[in-house]
């Protein structure tokens, strides 16, 4: 075996997965379009379908995040997303400035983390976090 899996134990019936995206269906496509790609400024990766509820595609880092649809149930409160930034700090003013309604500023977490709380239009939660210089996730044994 080669790659990446060479000297690690395969597992019988594993999936392979090749690219992953989490799936969000607003409740307002347009008013999520427009939080996803103008306030918190994600890049979009790909566009498809036509009309209000077409799909957008936006990079999440590793990762991506699709709006398309319409939600036809209010938002749940088990989904959160995980954004990593760079500067907590920094982010938290773009977001201000651009109109996002934090729920908690940058705060320092027990765990060493720096995380601040945000919600999409529709409540769903999400989490800036960053990594400081010093921190355990910056370093791989």
């Amino acid at each position: 075996m080669s790659g990446p899996l060479r000297g690690r134990r395969r597992v019988a019936g594993m999936v392979h997965v090749l690219s992953s995206r989490v799936l969000l269906r607003p409740s307002d496509p347009e008013r999520s379009r427009a939080f996803y790609g103008e306030a918190l400024g994600l890049e979009i990766y790909r566009e498809f379908g036509t009309g209000p509820e077409r799909g957008t595609v936006y990079f999440l880092g590793g990762g991506y995040l699709e709006v398309s649809g319409r939600a036809t149930e209010p938002a749940t409160d088990s989904l959160r997303l995980w954004l990593q930034v760079a500067d907590a700090q920094a982010a938290h003013r773009k977001l201000v400035e651009r109109g996002v309604e934090v729920l908690r500023p940058p705060v320092q977490e027990p765990w060493g983390l720096i995380e601040m709380w945000i919600a999409d239009p529709d409540g769903h939660r999400i989490v800036l976090t960053e990594v400081p210089a010093d921190h355990p996730l910056r370093y791989r044994p």
